[in-house]
């Protein structure tokens, strides 16, 4: 099987200070606005620091969601 992703082929976490393997890439300006100090254009996240995206970002997706009538 031909795998074509970044996270397939064994990316790291891009949060300062973490090596873990990464599980997820999110959007840079989110990943800041949830608190994550990222380096980098892309951001590549481990299962913790995505946790911690997921609790940080809860605000700005609810308003998004009320913003568009979901």
């Amino acid at each position: 099987m031909i795998t074509l992703g970044r996270i397939d082929k064994g990316q790291k976490c891009t949060v300062r200070n973490c090596k873990n393997d990464a599980v997820r890439s999110v959007n840079v300006a989110k990943a800041k606005g949830a608190g994550l100090d990222v380096e980098g254009k892309a951001v590549y996240l481990c299962d913790e620091h995505y946790k911690q995206f997921k609790k940080g970002n809860k605000k700005t997706d609810q308003i998004e969601r009320w913003r568009h009538g979901i």
